[in-house]
């Protein structure tokens, strides 16, 4: 009996776990696409956890890990920006609110709505943007499009490079999450 007990148990276990997904490695870009002058950064560090089970989905991104085409733009962005040193990390935590349909994934994408607060420099926005998911074999594939104002999270512009830079930011997001493995002692 108790064998039956603890083999239910590790069977219960592995179901919880295949229902979370994560990535320490997913993809944030931005573009700035100013009359002037185009921004772009790539940060390839991302760190993101999804729940199937419970529609949780949480970003974790360091800041100072976005690249850009010149190192003094990533020096300003770090700088005077988004003050990386006061403010190391942007989180994104939120909810899968189509959790029927992320349920039933396949290989065909299917466009899923996420809300939740994104922190930026400490201040938080209320987001909400349609992603497309789909599995590929045993991962889940995630592609996200949305923009948000650099005036809701206090990151202000310099007279001197107002026309290079726009006030929206595109961010895009591609994520490869894999199923969480389960720890067996």
């Amino acid at each position: 009996m108790k064998k039956i007990l603890c083999l239910a148990l590790v069977l219960y276990g592995f179901q919880l776990n295949a229902q979370r997904y994560l990535t320490k490695s997913g993809e944030i870009s931005f573009f700035s696409d100013a009359p002037l002058e185009k921004i772009e950064a790539h940060n390839k560090q991302v760190n993101c956890a999804i729940d199937l089970k419970t529609g949780d989905v949480i970003f974790k991104v360091l800041i100072r890990s976005f690249r850009f085409e010149r190192a003094l733009m990533q020096e300003h962005f770090n700088e005077n920006y988004l003050l990386s040193d006061k403010f190391p990390i942007a989180t994104f935590k939120g909810k899968i609110i189509d959790l029927d349909n992320i349920k039933n994934l396949n290989e065909s994408p299917a466009e899923i709505l996420v809300e939740g607060v994104l922190k930026i420099k400490g201040i938080e926005k209320t987001i909400s943007t349609k992603s497309l998911f789909h599995k590929n074999d045993k991962s889940i594939i995630a592609k996200a499009e949305f923009e948000i104002q650099l005036k809701d999270f206090k990151i202000k512009i310099p007279g001197a490079v107002f026309n290079k830079i726009s006030e929206n930011i595109l961010i895009k997001v591609n994520l490869n999450l894999k199923p969480l493995q389960p720890k067996i002692n």
